[in-house]
């Protein structure tokens, strides 16, 4: 008996504790604003806005820092008055989230305006996105790279692939609608993986020709119809590089809105060592190499403006610490530290 009331009991905390969590109420919440349409409508008068130009996010500098700021619905009212445009605009918007305190927050980008009025107005600029993700905040890249993407997809999304009739969107932007065919229309990730090469001692790390001078990074690329991610791994080593992968494990994920949106699927790759002669191919990498521990720490401390030698060459170095494949390094080499310890 005394089991049973235990799991009752275990059973009505957990209830309890979902209904005060507040993620789950954030969740729902943004459930809510995403399926209905006059609620986020009003939500609109209340939230905060990430402006863009041309999907370029807009920043402001304070000293050596950089910051989003996060514009209140007069603000973006006060704008839009002083080129005699409607608070209309404001319905333009998509929701990319909200706070803890569920203060909405959307993503507007004001592209057809001009963009110095706007710059000089609230005393920042417009950057590029992905110069953007590597000087803000980090806690800011990701609202970024939502947004831009969903601002994007709307942007190459609004006719119907079947009939070629314009989609209508929802308030919030979280779907399109062809109303001809009653298709609708979601935004979708196109899975990538990226993986870090080991062949116990050393790690493979490979330029792209579309790369910054002296830059490595792992391999990567995307997910093929019907694949799953252990065999986009396994095809994707032997494709760049020319090596079997003999085990491999998961580590972690992460939204990449380059050249579209991505989730970037990150693994370890191990490859034995009797067998690790590199194949390049050259149609995809410009250079693959290995690295060792010593080599990748160095590496990792060097800053991109700080690899450039007094011949013209570049010493390597690796991808900011915002970047997945930084994380795939880290742990790498925090795996070779405690193996030497």
């Amino acid at each position: 008996m005394a089991a049973i009331y235990q799991a009752a009991y275990r059973r009505v905390s957990s209830l309890i504790c979902r209904l005060h969590s507040t993620y789950v109420r954030k969740m729902r919440y943004l459930n809510e604003l995403k399926e209905d349409d006059s609620l986020c409508r009003q939500a609109q008068t209340s939230g905060t806005f990430y402006l863009f130009h041309n999907l370029s996010p807009f920043l402001q500098k304070v000293g050596e820092k950089y910051f989003v700021p996060q514009l209140s619905a007069a603000e973006i009212k006060r704008i839009l008055e002083k080129f005699k445009e409607t608070e209309q605009w404001i319905e333009m918007s998509v929701l990319i989230g909200c706070s803890d305190e569920h203060v909405p927050r959307f993503a507007l980008d004001l592209g057809a305006l001009e963009k110095s009025v706007i710059e000089s107005e609230l005393k920042g600029s417009f950057t590029n996105l992905q110069k953007a993700l590597f000087v803000v905040d980090g806690k800011d890249s990701p609202l970024l790279a939502s947004a831009q993407s969903l601002l994007q997809w709307h942007n190459s999304h609004q006719y119907c692939s079947k009939t070629g009739q314009p989609t209508q969107r929802n308030v919030s932007g979280s779907k399109r609608v062809c109303h001809a065919s009653g298709i609708t229309y979601y935004p979708q990730m196109s899975p990538v993986i990226i993986t870090l090469v080991s062949d116990g001692s050393r790690c493979l790390l490979a330029r792209q020709p579309s790369f910054p001078q002296g830059m490595y990074s792992a391999l990567s690329g995307f997910c093929d119809m019907g694949e799953n991610v252990e065999e986009a791994v396994h095809r994707e080593v032997a494709e760049e590089v020319g090596l079997e992968v003999e085990s491999l494990w998961y580590s972690s994920s992460q939204h990449w809105p380059f050249p579209s949106s991505c989730l970037m699927i990150a693994c370890h790759a191990i490859v034995r060592a009797q067998q690790a002669e590199i194949s390049m191919n050259k149609l995809e990498l410009e250079e693959a190499r290995w690295f060792g521990l010593e080599e990748i720490v160095e590496g990792l401390k060097r800053e991109p403006r700080s690899s450039k030698q007094d011949d013209g060459s570049f010493l390597p170095w690796f991808p900011p610490k915002q970047a997945i494949a930084h994380q795939l390094i880290c742990e790498w080499v925090k795996q070779q530290t405690s193996q030497l310890a």
